[in-house]
């Protein structure tokens, strides 16, 4: 018997197909759009520390041109790097495992850049990325249990959740003053694969994060002001040999 497709049906399942193409080409005008990137090469997937030059390009018909006349110091997780789940896959070859929460690596790929977060009342003169200054209500979710895993959220003063004690962002560190969120493991967030990476301020100049990449106070604050949103920039962190793999497929600097 032939099959019958309802009108109302076959109107959805266009309505689909559009939608799924409208998406498809608004990822692609995205990466192609994409005229700022900030880099960090390491050594190798064990690495704590790595060099992170920015680099950007007036269209996409134009070579990538770096910006600092000198690579800026960071420092990575403490347990090296892992794979992360960004805006491309990793090679189907890799036999690096992909990181999960609280393994102490920082996530490869390449990711969108979030929120600024930070405890003065305005972000550093000259940065015009969107600020948020966190309060006593501002919490980031890294427990995989919870339904706001991986999310920023804003608790209501008379309905603080018994969690948020063990969330909060505000703690009154200063390597928290600003906090430039990287997009690892978002849109959506998979449980457990890893939660809270940011561009913060180091705790010293040997001091390997939790899985950030950090850096001297005033090179990150140089960072924010250069970003800018209508240029789309996006964060690459690779070890030498998975970059110099990866630099044409990706279209790397």
């Amino acid at each position: 018997m032939k099959a019958v497709i309802f009108p109302s049906f076959r109107v959805f399942f266009i309505l689909l197909l559009v939608i799924h193409a409208c998406s498809e080409s608004s990822k692609a005008q995205g990466s192609a759009a994409v005229r700022q990137l900030i880099v960090t090469r390491a050594p190798s997937w064990k690495s704590t520390q790595a060099q992170l030059q920015c680099y950007q390009r007036a269209s996409t018909r134009d070579p990538w041109q770096p910006v600092f006349s000198k690579r800026i110091p960071v420092l990575l997780g403490r347990a090296g790097m892992a794979w992360g789940r960004g805006v491309l896959q990793p090679p189907a070859s890799t036999s690096i495992p992909m990181k999960v929460e609280k393994d102490w690596k920082s996530p490869a790929g390449i990711f969108q850049l979030g929120k600024l977060f930070g405890y003065a009342s305005n972000s550093p003169r000259g940065c015009i990325w969107p600020y948020h200054q966190v309060s006593e209500l501002d919490a980031y979710v890294d427990d995989p249990k919870n339904p706001y895993y991986n999310q920023h959220v804003r608790i209501q003063p008379t309905d603080i959740p018994p969690w948020f004690e063990k969330q909060r962002m505000r703690v009154g560190d200063a390597a928290y003053q600003w906090m430039l969120e990287i997009s690892h493991n978002q849109r959506p967030a998979a449980p457990g694969y890893g939660s809270a990476i940011f561009f913060h301020v180091r705790r010293g100049p040997d001091k390997p994060s939790a899985g950030c990449t950090t850096m001297a106070l005033e090179d990150l604050e140089r960072l924010l002001r250069w970003i800018d949103p209508a240029a789309y920039p996006h964060y690459v962190l690779l070890p030498e040999a998975e970059y110099e793999s990866l630099r044409a497929s990706w279209s790397l600097p």
